[in-house]
């Protein structure tokens, strides 16, 4: 059954990206990036799709040069979801999409150059309400900033931020959201906190670089498991080297773990073992494929034999316990039915999208009696 998290969140103001809240008391965003190449707008349409799909609420698009800004604005025609357009330097690019509805800019304003440009997108960015990211990064610092510390430190991104940040509330813009990413994790989870506590904006999380799918995805979850436990945090991206995807279902999934965010079905299956009377891998690799698209947040308890099973089944919307001769279902708690091995996935499956629309229409019984 869903808990509510016990995790008390840090305060935070709140802007809007696009149509999506980000800080305050809205939930945690879950953010990717695209890997096309933006001026392939089929591509990139495509993949932004698949993304929103997976569950992104954000989707952050490279904008490095003019001709990839004109494709960006026909990529925000054919998609729905928000879109972070990742500027650097060049200030005419975050003007040209600023006209061509973008919902976030990423760019440094230090990197801008001269204070008349800053000035220009800062003022395109108030007059069009559109909110921006400090994104500093531990790989990009500044060169002084390098000469002073010796070498990256959260101090040293600390201190980047708030100098970005100066340079906005300099000129009475406070629409914006920050990052202060590392590849390394003490670092980045350090310099989150230095930065949680000297400014309300609110924070995008992640660990830049961190990897391929399987380290990547341990490493994020350490580290932003951290933060977030801490209550720091408003957005997050699971950074890999691999389908971004992939991206948004880690960055669920680690919501879901810490009970932040619910959205589908959130299976507690057991590693298996030789009690198993059911094989416990290859149902489970079969049914998170085939219940992808179910959105309703649902508990599912898939365990392999009598030991922790019945109890684990009882705890979750739709249990099932290993036995013999016949698998228990529990359904809310309670014994509900058997089912053999022969067909156990597909009745598997038939029963959770049974329970799946019963609990949503459940919920708009709820909603309309409002």
């Amino acid at each position: 059954m869903h808990h509510e998290s016990p995790i008390k969140r840090r305060k935070s103001r709140q802007i809007m990206v696009g149509d999506v809240p980000v800080g305050g008391d809205a939930p945690i965003a879950v953010q990717s990036m695209t890997n096309t190449e933006t001026c392939d707008v089929d591509a990139t349409v495509g993949q932004i799709q698949r993304l929103q799909n997976a569950g992104a609420d954000i989707v952050r698009v490279s904008v490095p040069s003019m001709e990839a800004a004109e494709a960006f604005g026909e990529i925000r025609k054919q998609v729905t979801v928000p879109l972070v357009a990742d500027i650097h330097f060049d200030y005419r690019i975050a003007l040209r999409v600023a006209d061509l509805g973008v919902d976030c800019l990423r760019i440094n304003p230090g990197n801008i150059g001269r204070e008349k440009r800053i000035r220009a997108v800062v003022d395109k960015a108030r007059d069009m309400n559109i909110p921006i990211r400090i994104g500093v990064n531990a790989g990009s610092l500044e060169k002084d900033l390098q000469k002073k510390y010796g070498e990256p430190t959260p101090a040293a991104l600390v201190e980047s931020a708030l100098r970005h940040v100066s340079i906005l509330q300099d000129l009475n813009f406070d629409n914006f959201k920050v990052s202060v990413k590392a590849s390394d994790v003490f670092m980045a989870v350090d310099a989150y906190r230095l930065l949680a506590k000297e400014i309300d904006q609110p924070l995008h999380l992640g660990i830049t670089e961190a990897g391929g799918l399987r380290a990547g995805t341990v490493k994020s979850a350490v580290g932003l498991g951290a933060l977030l436990l801490d209550g720091i945090g408003d957005t997050i991206r699971i950074s890999l080297a691999a389908d971004p995807v992939e991206e948004v279902k880690v960055g669920w999934d680690l919501l879901k773990s810490l009970k932040l965010r619910t959205k589908g079905v959130n299976f507690i299956a057991c590693p298996s073992c030789s009690r198993q009377n059911f094989d416990v891998i290859k149902t489970m690799n079969e049914l998170e494929t085939r219940v992808e698209d179910i959105t309703v947040p649902l508990d599912v308890a898939v365990i392999g034999c009598v030991v922790n099973g019945p109890g684990e089944a009882k705890e979750a919307d739709l249990g099932l316990a290993g036995g013999t001769p016949s698998n228990l279902v529990y359904v809310d708690g309670q014994p509900d039915s058997k089912l053999t091995n022969e067909s156990l996935v597909d009745d598997l499956e038939k029963l959770i999208r049974r329970k799946a629309a019963e609990k949503e229409q459940s919920e708009k019984n709820i909603i309309a009696r409002y």
